[in-house]
């Protein structure tokens, strides 16, 4: 991309809140689950999206707004796909219990398996590139090395549903948000494990009666956010024993029931989230104070991320299949 090479021997500069609308793009026939800029960043033009519609496409997000390609090789919804760290494959994981890692060139499946339940979230290990874990309707969530295409290792929790995986900084740890809020107690809700051992390290870290759709990592400091399903997104220490912090909590979007991303921007300054009601929320990650809100979409917004190298641009999508391109 030309927009992209003249920024990639430079440091990134402050982010900045987008403002206008560059691309509208609308090829999904159903609800778009989840966006991500390709991780390698001479070829971070190109934007993944995962679909109720089955299937998984990528966009050229950065110089015209079209789809390059798209990829069926689910029978039902598409519920998470990930970039490989060298961004020549997608992995995928959806409703119909199977899993893909998809060569972006050919189109050509690679890998593919079967598995017990219904994929809800998948991660790649953040050091080991052949590595990824993958949750969803079920109470175990597993680790997969697609070297030899089997189990390395079963992580076994009392829950209903995994909703997010998060990787912690070299990957010895990570954490899993679970659907196990019970009527007296909310323990289980986000649980630490370690990843070598299969070891629960601590189920004691957010003790309020809600759900957590997602969890991401600050790029910069040892702390990490919850979105939660009461409205706000809660602050964590990235170190045991995972402390929450009592004084900062961002507030003022709606989650309601949808699997609502959120995200740090690559500089640390703003924390950005979708809402249930269309907007995409700034905040100040330092003061937790919204900065902006933006009218993005008509329906639920759920999920908004910031390029990594460009610095004021920013990708959403929605529950009616639209994704966005905002500058």
């Amino acid at each position: 991309s030309e927009l992209i090479k003249p920024c990639l021997g430079s440091k990134y500069k402050v982010t900045e809140v987008p403002k206008s609308l560059i691309f509208y793009m609308s090829k999904h026939s159903g609800p778009v689950n989840e966006i991500q800029w390709c991780p390698v960043r001479e070829q971070s033009h190109m934007l993944l999206s995962a679909s109720m519609d089955k299937t998984v496409k990528v966009w050229d997000a950065v110089d015209t707004g079209c789809c390059l390609k798209t990829y069926s090789c689910h029978s039902c919804a598409v519920r998470a796909a990930r970039w490989s760290s060298c961004g020549r494959r997608i992995l995928s994981g959806g409703f119909d219990s199977t899993l893909h890692l998809t060569d972006v060139e050919t189109g050509k499946q690679i890998f593919s398996s079967k598995t017990e339940f219904r994929i809800s979230a998948l991660k790649f290990h953040p050091t080991e590139s052949n590595v990824f874990i993958c949750g969803g309707f079920s109470p175990e969530v597993k680790a997969w090395d697609l070297r030899t295409s089997k189990v390395l290792r079963v992580y076994k929790a009392a829950v209903q549903q995994t909703l997010d995986i998060l990787f912690l900084p070299e990957g010895r740890e990570f954490l899993t948000s679970t659907d196990a809020v019970s009527r007296d107690s909310a323990d289980r809700t986000i649980v630490a494990w370690d990843f070598q051992s299969a070891a629960k390290i601590s189920n004691q870290i957010f003790h309020e009666r809600y759900t957590c759709p997602s969890l991401t990592l600050h790029p910069k400091e040892s702390v990490f956010v919850a979105q939660t399903n009461g409205n706000y997104m809660a602050l964590f220490s990235a170190q045991r024993p995972y402390r929450i912090n009592k004084k900062k909590r961002y507030e003022g979007h709606k989650v309601e029931g949808f699997a609502v991303g959120c995200e740090f921007s690559p500089d640390g300054t703003l924390l950005v989230t979708g809402s249930s009601d269309g907007k995409v929320f700034f905040y100040n990650y330092h003061t937790s104070r919204i900065i902006r809100t933006l009218s993005a979409h008509k329906e639920a917004c759920v999920s908004a991320i910031f390029h990594p190298v460009l610095s004021s641009l920013l990708a959403t999508c929605d529950w009616a299949g639209e994704i966005k391109i905002w500058q």
